[in-house]
């Protein structure tokens, strides 16, 4: 099949796990033909010879790629000689990297079925970040607001909760808190604490549009302030404004994705730290 021209693919993605890997190395892919249409074919928690059996009935209906992510060196045996049979490709997307690693390492590797979702204390990390970041949503429990590793500020539709949660699922414990022109921040965020803050902004034509689509829902209310460009101009002043006195740094967010966003939050919470760390390095070699 190689070669062939095709308005649409369908994708397999087989996993003995939860398919998270898979659905990601996909996406990332798949976005680099914008002209094709990817259908995405899921078959999680594959561990069986008989659910392989009934994956494998509907790749045979919808001929396509097939990526898997098979711990069972037997299982992915049987499901590349099937793959072969039908004349389509596979690819197990861990084998290149796992070889790498054997390479360099100079050992084998131990399968480990969704090793990556072990209920270790890295995981109940997460967890616990997830629930304060839901806690904290919107400026709530704004006296908590110490206990946070990163605080996110922002105007009205600059994407302040998905970009918190994104960011719990890392393992970060994350507050939002909502920058209104006419109501004064919280006293804990200019108190001393040790989060990491940062300012969310866009462009007041993205967000007048974001805001558009949302007052559909609230057609009950007087809303024109806030969809009007000048105000949200405004208040996309005050919120750069009051990060500079405050020495916080500004992500522009209008044309990155959550993610985008979220790794960006990132790589500077831990360039603040390597910076604190310096610092702290230092007083300590000076007072020695």
């Amino acid at each position: 099949m190689s070669g062939v021209e095709v308005s649409f693919l369908h994708l397999h993605l087989v996993s003995d796990s939860t398919g998270e890997t898979l659905t990601t190395i996909a996406k990332a892919a798949s976005v680099q033909y914008p002209r094709i249409r990817v259908i995405e074919h899921t078959y999680p928690l594959v561990r069986t010879q008989r659910q392989l059996d009934r994956v494998m009935q509907e790749v045979e209906s919808a001929p396509g790629i097939v990526l898997y992510t098979i711990v069972n060196s037997d299982l992915g045996d049987v499901l590349e000689q099937r793959c072969r049979e039908l004349q389509v490709p596979s690819l197990h997307v861990l084998d290149p990297i796992m070889k790498v690693f054997e390479n360099y390492l100079g050992a084998p590797h131990s399968p480990i079925v969704a090793g990556q979702h072990t209920l270790d204390a890295e995981y109940f990390r997460r967890i616990d970040a997830l629930n304060f970041a839901m806690a904290h949503d919107d400026g709530r429990l704004p006296e908590d607001l110490n206990q946070a590793d990163i605080i996110v500020l922002g105007i009205s539709r600059t994407s302040k909760t998905p970009t918190s949660i994104y960011l719990a699922q890392r393992g970060f414990k994350t507050a939002n808190v909502p920058i209104v022109p006419s109501v004064p921040a919280p006293a804990a965020l200019t108190e001393p604490h040790s989060a990491f803050v940062v300012g969310l902004v866009a462009s007041p034509d993205r967000i007048a549009e974001i805001r558009r689509n949302r007052v559909r829902f609230l057609a009950d209310r007087n809303l024109d302030e806030y969809v009007d460009r000048g105000q949200i101009a405004q208040e996309v002043t005050h919120s750069r404004r009051l990060c500079a006195k405050n020495n916080w740094p500004v992500i522009d967010v209008t044309r990155r994705s959550v993610e985008e966003t979220a790794a960006t939050v990132i790589k500077l919470y831990h360039d603040r730290e390597a910076r604190l760390k310096q610092t702290a390095d230092a007083a300590n070699g000076g007072s020695e």
